[in-house]
């Protein structure tokens, strides 16, 4: 079972190669790779521009705070604070009303808190908060400042009033006052409502283009590595069992998948806000994004410490997850055997067991989560409690707006989302590189049957079409000169056999279990190569033919017949553009005919999986005619009516002899009954042919042949 069930290899790290080659699917999709770049940008943009429209809300409009200044000279001042003082003075958008100089306070005003100290003590700068404005002959504003000239200071077309005497003042005059301010926070909302809107639908963009990429990509590689499956030989498909191959198809494909959703994008997305969050924090305020960059170095190192926490808890998780998923499938398969066999307490105590390995190892793997998480958030909690610290002592100062330090809160919220997101993303990472690894290690795989033929498809020899009646010689001439052949190195099943089947001869081969019967269809339609030797269709080697017509030309009939799901019409068609009326003159050959028109929607007749809703008889009978569909020039018959009762072996037998007397056939059985009327019969043992003839004659060597016909014929007396 551990086949079908492998522990996923989660320990392996980024690798480069395996990105690369993923990435190399994006080629067919180079415009949805820009849309979806594009709109990551975009969307990233919008998001980090939300804090800084915030900081320009809050700072130029709600908050309007001014630096107030007297701009006389005064004596005494240091170097620093006469330097800080003419370069407020040479500030635009400085409003003078009385005796005083009204600067907007902003990035540009921002100074030291002993230069500020300074001019303060020298008068230069004012303690009171004041708010200044502009305004229009005519405004209502204009009105006011000179009906309540006791408490407005009044310039050129400006008016400045402290804080204190502003909020005294009617509801409706304070309204006028800071209308300005009120019609720009108004279009500063509205715009930051269409920043989100479109934040929403580019992310919305980025979202459906790369599911959109993910699922391209995941359809090619599917289609690459079920077309490779298909080209395999069936050697490769001996030692990769059905699990592995369905698993490498399903589900190490969707982890490639999620590594286009869940992780590349989520990388780009998340390193795009930290990097452009610490731009702008730099921006803001670099004093106080030193702050912030402080707190850093052991958030890197808890991350760092959790990435291998969290790698050996899913690997863990994995293990015991196979151990179950393998011990359920066993036990299930078998159950049966359990229950004839009383060993239900031994099977419970073992899956106990397995469960409780899986238990704790989901719970150790949501205990690193558990505690990256918290400890993640608490250093985001520390540092946001770092700038309101550091930042309100510089608001007081004049070093910092009350705008910035508010963006600066977002703005660290911003930076350690992503840094917790990218430790969680890191095991689907690491799934996702052990997925690819696995996926490309059987695309890489080159284990098909050469198909170098380029001899020229010679002309068959005529043969009847379905449900004609034929009589004389003809079909294929078929070689076996001196072949072997081993599954395994040194572990030979055909030894030097030779023997010829002449165009329209039946050859019936027998021979006890492993004498190489089945071994004879395998090499002589290439599904697996002859170590040496010689096999010849018509003189011609079949490593010489094309595959497609060596595989046309020969068709055997095998012993566990094989039926898709889909109706008993294309069963029998399998892919070829047959007519009803060819496809029911194949069934009447063999005469199916009969039971398929019985059945409820007679041709039409949809099969379940297995064709588990029709009998083993009647399963054989659509295997012969999807043989007689295909009108090939050699038939092989292995084992075909082991499984078939009396009377269905009878209608067989009817349609068969008519249908192969204008072939060659090669018929291998157990039952000798089948084969008396055989044109010869090739007796094996050990994968050499010791007896050759007819019925009669081998019946007279009283050989090996005659032997086992004795023996089945008292076993069946």
């Amino acid at each position: 079972m551990a086949d079908y069930f492998e522990v996923e290899e989660v320990v392996r790290d980024y690798d480069s190669r395996i990105t690369a080659r993923i990435l190399s699917y994006l080629k067919p999709y180079k415009n949805l790779v820009v849309l979806m770049i594009s709109a990551l940008a975009v969307s990233t943009m919008g998001e980090l521009f939300v804090p800084v429209m915030q900081q320009r809300l809050i700072d130029n409009a709600i908050m309007a705070r001014f630096i107030v200044m007297d701009p006389r000279a005064p004596e005494g001042l240091s170097r620093a604070a006469a330097a800080e003082r003419e370069k407020l003075m040479g500030l635009d958008g400085g409003i003078e009303a009385g005796n005083l100089l009204f600067i907007p306070q902003g990035r540009n005003t921002i100074m030291t808190g002993s230069v500020e100290r300074e001019l303060k003590a020298a008068a230069v700068l004012q303690e009171e908060s004041w708010y200044a404005f502009r305004y229009k002959d005519g405004d209502p504003l204009a009105s006011i400042v000179e009906e309540r000239s006791d408490v407005f200071l009044r310039g050129e077309l400006c008016g400045a009033i402290k804080n204190a005497d502003l909020y005294k003042l009617p509801v409706s005059q304070i309204r006028i006052v800071r209308e300005r301010d009120i019609s720009s926070i108004v279009k500063t909302v509205l715009l930051l409502l269409c920043l989100l809107l479109a934040v929403f639908v580019f992310t919305f963009i980025q979202t459906w283009v790369t599911v959109l990429i993910g699922q391209k990509v995941m359809k090619d590689i599917r289609l690459a590595l079920f077309e490779k499956t298909l080209s395999q030989s069936t050697d490769f498909l001996s030692h990769h069992p059905v699990g592995r191959i369905v698993t490498r198809l399903t589900g190490d494909v969707e982890t490639i998948n999620e590594f286009f959703t869940s992780v590349l994008v989520a990388f780009l997305k998340d390193l795009s806000v930290m990097i452009g969050a610490l731009i702008t924090l730099f921006v803001l305020s670099p004093r106080l994004a030193l702050v912030v960059l402080c707190t850093m170095p052991p958030v890197m190192g808890i991350t760092a410490i959790s990435r291998i926490k969290a790698r050996d808890a899913f690997r863990q998780q994995r293990i015991a997850n196979s151990r179950v998923n393998s011990y359920l499938s066993e036990h299930l398969s078998g159950i049966q055997v359990v229950q004839l066999f009383r060993a239900e307490e031994k099977s419970r105590r073992e899956f106990r067991e397995r469960n409780m390995e899986l238990l704790k190892a989901n719970l150790g793997e949501m205990f690193v989560f558990a505690t990256f998480r918290p400890i993640v958030e608490w250093f985001s909690t520390f540092t946001v409690a770092a700038v309101i610290a550091v930042g309100s002592n510089m608001v007081f100062n004049l070093s910092l707006s009350l705008g910035v330090l508010i963006a600066f809160i977002s703005l660290v919220s911003m930076f350690y989302n992503p840094v917790m997101d990218i430790a969680e993303k890191y095991t689907l990472l690491q799934s996702a590189m052990a997925g690819g690894e696995r996926v490309f290690a059987l695309l890489d795989a080159e284990e098909k049957i050469p198909d170098a033929g380029n001899q020229g498809v010679p002309e068959a020899s005529p043969h009847p079409d379905v449900g004609e009646k034929h009589t004389g010689k003809s079909g294929r001439q078929i070689e076996f000169r001196d072949v072997h052949f081993s599954y395994k190195k040194g572990e030979e099943i055909l030894k030097g056999l030779s023997f010829t089947v002449n165009p329209g001869e039946t050859a019936a081969i027998v021979g006890y279990t492993g004498a190489g019967k089945t071994t004879i269809i395998n090499v002589l339609t290439r599904l697996w190569d002859i170590d040496s030797g010689g096999i010849f269709l018509d003189g011609i080697p079949v490593k010489e033919l094309p595959l497609a017509y060596l595989r046309r030309s020969v068709i055997p009939v095998l012993q566990d017949v094989f039926l898709f799901s889909g109706t008993v019409a294309d069963n029998i068609r399998l892919g070829l553009p047959l007519t009803d009326e060819e496809v029911e003159a194949a069934a009447r050959a063999v005469h199916a005919h009969e039971f398929i028109s019985a059945l409820k929607e007679g041709y039409r007749t949809v099969l379940s999986e297995g064709a588990s809703n029709i009998s083993a008889g009647q399963r054989q009978l659509l295997s012969f005619a999807r043989v007689i569909a295909h009108n090939p020039g050699v038939v092989i018959l292995d084992e075909a009516t082991s499984s078939i009762d009396t009377e269905t072996e009878r209608l067989i037998q009817l349609g068969m002899r008519r249908v192969l007397s204008g072939r060659s056939s090669i018929v291998i059985a157990h039952r000798l009954s089948t084969i008396r009327s055989a044109d010869r019969i090739l007796v094996l043992s050990g994968g050499r042919l010791i007896e050759e003839g007819n019925h009669e004659e081998l019946i007279r060597q009283n050989g090996m042949y005659a032997g086992l016909y004795r023996l089945q014929y008292e076993e069946e007396a």
